[in-house]
């Protein structure tokens, strides 16, 4: 098939590279020159303009939008003038669910369709394939089935789940085990894909707090001032292990309940940086952690896991300095606690 594909970064580039080497033709258009330039020189067809790019295309056209969610609403009004009745437009970034089934609708005015891609698979997936839920018309992701099989994974060497009946919601075969499947209307592939981030920001936390409570194993060896404002370490000898994070890492991914591809990653991390130090520990959050929360508040679903994983982020940043000021400033009033000097 052709694809026309608009926004060229970490994944946008590789999946063009990966449609390319599965025979399809494309058309690229980024804000910045070289990345054209870059995909041209592996085959690409580049775009000068969103203009130049639609009108490389044959029709009915196929666009796939791969850009922040902030961005998506601009880049659609400017394309709106130059497509036609059936073209397609296809969000394959972080979108807000919500935002689809404004976007479909208003589409559809123009007669023009609208489909939600929610694509994991980061900066491996040229290798690795990408994983994509995906939501929208059911005879036109039909249509785009091609595109989707040459970007998943497939189903590799993992086995199906013993039991499990292999039917979609269509009643179709599902597509589930090749590493695709549309999930439903539109919004469905942004909705399972918000919700797999947020369990994604559980995941990490938990990993990250697990090995920092291995690296501070050894408190029992280290100095403790006595003072009012430091808590007494009792039973000091409990604690008195100098734990080898890379090999524990390591170990893990063998065998343990709790391996998986982020514990594989983490445990390349470890083995490049045993301390970490190229990383400031600031952790950004792109929206669909807080958007999980809110569908859990909206549906009445318990998740303090999510939520508290969320926050921490928040905090990572300093976003919490202003209340613990005030916790701060309370202990003083109250019992007139002085802060003592940072570590290091």
């Amino acid at each position: 098939m052709q694809l026309g594909m608009i926004g060229l970064g970490r994944m946008g580039a590789n999946m063009v590279r990966r449609l390319i080497q599965g025979g399809h033709k494309a058309v690229v258009f980024d804000h910045l020159p070289a990345a054209v330039q870059a995909l041209v020189e592996v085959g690409a067809a580049g775009a000068e303009s969103l203009a130049d790019l639609v009108g490389q295309l044959a029709r009915p056209r196929t666009l796939w939008l791969m850009l922040p969610a902030a961005g998506v609403d601009a880049t659609i009004t400017e394309l709106l003038p130059l497509l036609e009745a059936g073209d397609t437009l296809i969000d394959g970034g972080n979108s807000h669910y919500v935002d689809d089934i404004r976007r479909a609708r208003e589409l559809a005015a123009h007669q023009l369709h609208y489909v939600d891609v929610g694509t994991s698979g980061g900066v491996w997936g040229l290798a690795r394939g990408y994983c994509m839920m995906i939501g929208g018309e059911a005879d036109v992701v039909r249509r785009l089935d091609p595109i989707f099989v040459t970007l998943a994974p497939g189903s590799g060497d993992i086995a199906p789940t013993p039991g499990r009946k292999a039917v979609a919601n269509n009643g179709l075969q599902s597509t589930a085990e090749h590493g695709y499947l549309h999930c439903g209307a539109s919004g469905a592939g942004h909705f399972v894909k918000m919700v797999h981030n947020g369990i994604e920001y559980g995941m990490m936390a938990a990993y990250a707090e697990g090995l920092a409570i291995l690296r501070g194993a050894n408190i029992g060896a280290t100095r403790h001032a006595v003072d009012a404002e430091t808590t007494p370490m009792r039973d000091a000898d409990h604690y008195r292990y100098d734990l080898p994070l890379q090999d524990i890492a390591e170990l893990w991914r063998r065998g343990s309940v709790i391996s998986s591809w982020l514990l594989d990653l983490t445990a390349v991390a470890l083995a490049d940086d045993p301390q970490l130090e190229k990383y400031s520990g600031q952790v950004a959050d792109s929206g669909e952690g807080r958007w999980t929360i809110k569908a859990a508040i909206d549906e009445a679903v318990p998740a303090p896991v999510l939520t508290a994983a969320l926050y921490a982020r928040f905090a990572s940043r300093g976003e919490a300095e202003f209340q613990n000021r005030v916790l701060s400033a309370m202990r003083f009033q109250f019992g007139g606690h002085v802060e003592k000097p940072k570590a290091g």
